[in-house]
């Protein structure tokens, strides 16, 4: 695409972004605090030398790969040491998932990894990643707030680092030929290290069914969990502090109700109190700092209002949009607390921001929201974009207070010490001289000149 084009255009006359002493907010690198790493004394067992031992991306030494623990990137953990014939270092990152990381460690040392890293990113994911993203108003296709999308870069960025810590020469993901998520790592990696070799094992291998996948983890020791081995698929999830999204099974059949059990994060609106929620958001400079009244860290503020959300029903989401790939696919999401913040920033930005800087942020978010859908976060477009979307906050500042109430964001406030709200000129009352009303008429006029010049040329409609 253009925005490719231009990107590697950067890269090619050296001005990569990975030599940029600084970056604006949103884009930033800072490495996370806290990384847990482990050296095990233990040694992968020999693998089985083959004539297809480099691969089809070529001889490979060491290869980062983005592991969650699952059978799915377990099977690529064995798959890159039987076919690759090489030291497989394992990153399992913390986004918020809201499940156990630590097991992956235990099975990455059980399969022979002497480097295996599990990183809490939780801090850094909703700071650096979301609150920018959720500055700009991003919004896919004007529904999808982008949940998957904006945690690959951060994984990306990830790998990339551990693989100059530990001299990799390649790394590694688990996402299908078919979907966003390839594009979106991959793009990242290369921004980052232009010259990085990248083994998508989906796009490489044989194992085309979910029947031959068991059998390879039946053959090499993986223990298959017998949810995966019925002829049932089940949902496929993402999940992270953000948001959980489900595709595929039923949902394949965009005419098909989604069934109650399938949702994880909200309850039902139905089943929502019969008593709304109500919360008071504190804004500084575009992101929400407090709630209540009480001062909190980004992924705490996040957590707390998927909590909220989540018992009252909202943030549901049932879509199809348009994959960057080509096709169309379904997707169900639950958003509970970046639905409340979306709706909470739209409502202060209302009474901070000119119209002028409404209308052309609104302007922008449609191909802002893409370029992150599409993968592009580290391109020089999105750091442009995300530059003028940063000044244009800094005055977005002061509380909202909204009522929560069976899967509604119904917002009852908002005030801030920059409001642009003026009493006494929206007033029905005398407002004293401030505003002449008969000015409005010459307005009117000069508005209508041209509409009025077309009819005199063209004639009436």
């Amino acid at each position: 695409t253009k925005h490719f084009l231009r990107w590697r255009l950067i890269l090619i006359t050296g001005m990569s972004l990975t030599t940029r002493s600084s970056l604006p907010s949103g884009g930033s690198r800072r490495r996370p605090s806290g990384p847990s790493y482990t050296n095990s004394s233990k040694g992968r067992s020999s693998s089985i030398v083959s004539a297809r031992a480099a691969g089809k991306s070529g001889p490979v030494k060491k290869v980062v790969l983005a592991y969650s623990g699952g059978l799915d990137t377990s099977i690529i953990l064995k798959w890159l040491q039987d076919e690759y014939n090489c030291e497989v270092v394992t990153f399992t990152a913390d986004l918020g998932q809201g499940e156990e990381v630590e097991p992956a460690r235990a099975k990455a040392e059980a399969m022979g990894c002497k480097e295996i890293f599990v990183d809490d990113l939780r801090e850094e994911f909703v700071r650096d990643y979301v609150f920018p993203m959720f500055r700009g108003n991003a919004l896919y296709e004007g529904t999808y707030l982008l949940g998957t999308s904006i945690a690959r870069p951060l994984i990306s960025k990830r790998q990339i680092e551990i693989a100059n810590m530990v001299g990799a020469d390649a790394v590694s993901h688990g996402a299908t030929g078919k979907g966003n998520d390839q594009i979106r790592f991959e793009l990242g990696y290369y921004a980052l290290k232009p010259d990085i070799k990248v083994i998508a094992p989906w796009r490489e291998w044989d194992l085309n069914s979910r029947s031959s996948m068991v059998a390879y983890a039946d053959k090499a020791g993986i223990p298959v969990p017998e949810a995966k081995r019925g002829d049932a698929s089940a949902y496929s999830r993402d999940a992270n502090l953000l948001h959980i999204s489900h595709e595929g099974n039923q949902l394949e059949d965009p005419w098909w109700e989604p069934e109650e059990d399938m949702w994880t994060r909200t309850v039902s609106w139905y089943d929502a109190p019969d008593e709304p929620t109500e919360l008071v958001i504190t804004f500084d400079k575009g992101d929400p700092v407090a709630i209540n009244g009480e001062d909190m860290k980004p992924h705490e503020i996040l957590t707390k209002l998927n909590e909220v959300g989540g018992a009252n029903g909202v943030g549901r989401l049932d879509i199809v949009e348009s994959r960057y790939v080509g096709m169309k696919s379904r997707g169900a999401y639950e958003t509970p607390g970046g639905t409340v913040l979306f709706h909470a920033r739209r409502a202060l930005e209302s009474i901070c921001l000119d119209r002028g800087e409404m209308h052309m942020k609104d302007d922008m978010s449609a191909q802002y929201s893409e370029l992150i859908y599409n993968g592009f976060w580290f391109s020089p477009d999105r750091e442009m974009m995300q530059a003028a979307i940063d000044k244009c906050s800094e005055s977005v500042k002061g509380d909202v207070r909204l009522k929560l109430y069976k899967g509604n964001v119904i917002i009852t406030g908002r005030r801030s010490p920059n409001s642009l709200f003026d009493e006494k000129l929206s007033t029905f009352e005398d407002d004293e001289g401030l505003y002449d009303q008969s000015d409005a008429g010459g307005f009117i006029k000069l508005n209508a000149l041209r509409l009025r010049t077309l009819n005199r040329v063209r004639g009436g409609h």
